[in-house]
């Protein structure tokens, strides 16, 4: 299954994902292309780096999102997606661009949604003074964070703990469990049932 990765950041889940199919734990699984709004994007050089297509399609340089996403779903057809992820892509995608993909887009959040959807997640999870939090691995449909789960993983808060520690033990977790899930989408092996997810 051909994956186009969609990215904003430093692109250390991307980094993820690149790892895993240069180790063969990505199969059937193939990133053809990766993807940013942002031309700064640090990512875009981990994607060179594999001698992946790096491309930039800029969310200022058009009028409206409709149009911004037309140009994204151009440059993801021109390589043939199939299935797309977002790595840290930070931008709200309408039900335009979701009917072309439909229960063929992952999202990586950094919490145990439902709790803490949106921005800062790790932040919103310390001040709340949650025992426990993680990552969360989500089909991604018109609500923010709220799409149908596919795979989360439990990250415990120390009382030592910083906002920072504890989104770099989020992180960890996040490597581990996206790099999963994106190989049991391309294998069929994820079915939905309503909001509930199983893996055959």
């Amino acid at each position: 299954m051909k994956i186009g990765v969609l990215i904003s950041g430093t692109g250390t889940n991307l980094q993820a994902l690149l790892d895993a199919e240069r180790a063969g734990s990505l199969r059937p699984a193939e990133i053809v292309c990766v993807v940013s709004n942002r031309p700064e994007a640090l990512g875009l050089g981990r994607a060179r780096a594999f001698h992946k297509p790096a491309l930039v399609v800029d969310h200022k340089a058009f009028g409206g999102r409709q149009a911004f996403e037309d140009a994204l779903l151009e440059v993801l057809d021109e390589h043939q997606v199939a299935a797309v992820v977002l790595a840290g892509f930070m931008r709200v995608l309408t039900p335009h661009f979701l009917a072309r993909f439909p229960d063929r887009i992952l999202n990586i959040h950094p919490s145990l949604l439902p709790a803490f959807p949106g921005i800062d997640a790790q932040r919103q999870a310390f001040e709340h003074g949650v025992k426990v939090t993680g990552a969360t691995v989500h089909f991604v449909d018109v609500g923010v964070d709220q799409g149908a789960i596919v795979a989360q993983a439990a990250v415990p808060v120390l009382d030592d703990d910083t906002v920072d520690s504890l989104r770099a033990r989020i992180l960890e977790r996040e490597h581990e469990i996206l790099p999963r899930a994106v190989a049991l989408l391309a294998a069929g092996r994820l079915v939905r049932d309503g909001h509930r997810v199983r893996s055959s």
